[in-house]
């Protein structure tokens, strides 16, 4: 019988099989890993679900600025005007407005996307629920923005859907008379119907944009802008999904017809369909009821939180690294308790810390050349201070053998580096790779390692999102603390590598070794010919 797997790594037979929550994060962590192979990390749409969104948002709203201006809000012209912009300006407002559309469509579908992906993660409790809870009236805004866009055009789609919607609001029995019955007679409709739309349908884009901007206020350097091959990746093909199927309209609206074939959008639509496939109290129901299991998911049962950082005031000198490098805006800082003039401390709100230990790992003080018995560094996790690295990384270089030695550091939610271990080959796991101090690989070097491999998680797919992006920026130098220039960049390396990548990681440590060996074989060559010489 096989293993099962527990916490992403293999459990040993006998251990209890995974739930079905974690079978659902497997196979999602697989599905992302196999777009990586295709569009690499940095491109993959899976992991820069957000950023897509409001690259989507920004192409509607560019779109709908230039619709808007040759739109004319009356009833008799409302058709009329996106009739002209689709047939005789095609050239430009057809593809305008087939953008916005595909735009309006594609955003949908990534913020749902998005929802499914954090929830089959379970990050929503803890120190993400306030960004979880802000983000569930997203998903409202964004559906009556776009049921109210099709209202615009006026033709038997939006007959179809004004008549649904107000049949679906009536139920509730908030407005006195039924709405719905505004729509009976041609006559009932006018242009101060249409003003309100176009008031509303710019309106709730607005609410919705401040809603965003609300849903990233507790992360630091939110992934709002998607890479370049990602971002132009996703406008071209929605350009050429526009020019290769513009939008067109229904026939004009007629009160005095009911609608019968209908080209439908279910992005958007959907609940107008439901009202007559079910009835509008059972629409109201499921749809109020996902609502509020969402909003009260923080709520539920979850695993009992890690360990937060812990600030040691003697070690802390107040350079607020770990303030600009928390994800989560978990470290501020404050007036030190000693009092000296000017003197800063971090402080860490345990109700913010993901527990990442990013903050040691940019912490000055966490460097293993300290000279003292213990190590302690001014901010550290408990379930790993850096003391406790030093010990193990001292421990694991102490039984090395081989020609070519190296250190592999790898991340708790990455791949499982402990299976590389090996005579030759150290294996050291962190909290997340971000919490890698620098000067640590440095000292590996120093102490008898001939390499460093760093095996991070996927950009995009660090489970403290920030953990790969702030490791390779303080190996390359550009990020305090950076790694010294004395170490040559030959002797080190960063390999992205997911749960499941740990074949690809092998390899790549194979080929790590065979260019160390390549390297150091002609100094000890020379050496041996000097000791010869002598």
């Amino acid at each position: 019988m096989g293993a099962h797997s527990v916490n992403g790594h293999a459990a040993a037979p006998g251990q209890r099989p995974e739930s079905l929550h974690a079978v659902a994060q497997d196979w999602m962590q697989r599905l992302e890993e196999s777009f990586d192979v295709w569009f690499g990390a940095t491109a993959n749409p899976w992991r820069h679900l957000g950023a897509l969104g409001f690259l989507f948002f920004w192409l509607i709203a560019a779109t709908g600025m230039y619709l808007y201006a040759f739109f004319d809000t009356s009833v008799q012209g409302a058709y009329a005007s996106v009739q002209y912009m689709t047939q005789q300006q095609w050239w430009l407002g057809g593809l305008m407005r087939s953008l916005h559309r595909y735009a309006s469509d594609a955003f949908m579908l990534v913020i749902v996307l998005h929802l499914l992906r954090e929830l089959i993660y379970r990050r929503y409790f803890g120190f993400r629920w306030f960004t979880w809870v802000t983000g569930v009236p997203l998903l409202w805004l964004a559906l009556f923005a776009g049921i109210g866009g099709f209202w615009l055009v006026w033709d038997e789609l939006a007959q179809f859907s004004a008549v649904a919607t107000l049949e679906w609001f009536d139920w509730l029995n908030a407005f006195g008379e039924p709405l719905a019955r505004n729509f009976l007679y041609s006559d009932s409709v006018d242009d101060r119907f249409f003003s309100l739309l176009v008031f509303l349908h710019i309106g709730l884009p607005l609410f919705l944009l401040l809603g965003m901007w609300v849903h990233i206020q507790r992360l630091t350097r939110p992934d709002t802008r998607p890479a370049l091959k990602l971002g132009w990746g996703a406008t071209l093909a929605l350009l050429a999904l526009s020019l290769v199927h513009p939008v067109e309209s229904h026939a004009p609206a007629n009160l005095a017809q009911v609608p019968q074939a209908l080209a439908f959008d279910w992005f958007y639509l959907a609940p107008n369909a439901l009202v007559y496939v079910w009835s509008p109290a059972t629409v109201w129901l499921f749809a109020g009821g996902v609502t509020l299991l969402l909003l009260v998911c923080p709520l539920l049962p979850h695993p009992r939180p890690a360990p937060v950082a812990q600030v040691d005031p003697a070690n802390c000198n107040g350079c607020a690294r770990c303030f600009a490098d928390c994800p989560y805006a978990a470290v501020t800082m404050a007036p030190h308790p000693d009092k000296r003039l000017g003197a800063r401390i971090a402080v860490v709100e345990p109700s913010l810390c993901a527990s990442c230990g990013i903050c040691a790992g940019a912490c000055p003080s966490s460097t293993p050349f300290r000279s003292i018995a213990e190590l302690v560094s001014g901010i550290d996790m408990p379930q790993l201070p850096i003391g406790q690295l030093r010990s193990r990384l001292k421990a694991q270089l102490a039984r090395l053998k081989g020609e070519v030695r190296i250190v592999v550091f790898g991340c708790d939610e990455g791949a499982d580096v402990r299976a590389l271990q090996a005579a030759d080959t150290a294996a050291v796991s962190l909290l997340c790779a971000g919490q890698l101090p620098p000067a640590f690989v440095e000292y590996a070097l120093r102490s008898g390692a001939q390499g460093v491999l760093i095996a991070a998680c996927p950009d995009g797919g660090c489970e403290y999102r920030l953990g790969t992006r702030l490791t390779l920026e303080r190996m390359q130098g550009v990020r305090e603390p950076h790694l010294r220039r004395t170490v040559a960049p030959a002797e080190w390396r960063l390999v992205p590598a997911g749960r499941h990548d740990l074949a690809r990681l092998r390899q790549e440590l194979d080929a790590f070794r065979v260019a160390l060996r390549a390297r150091t074989r002609p100094a000890r060559d020379l050496a041996r010919q000097e000791a010869a010489d002598a």
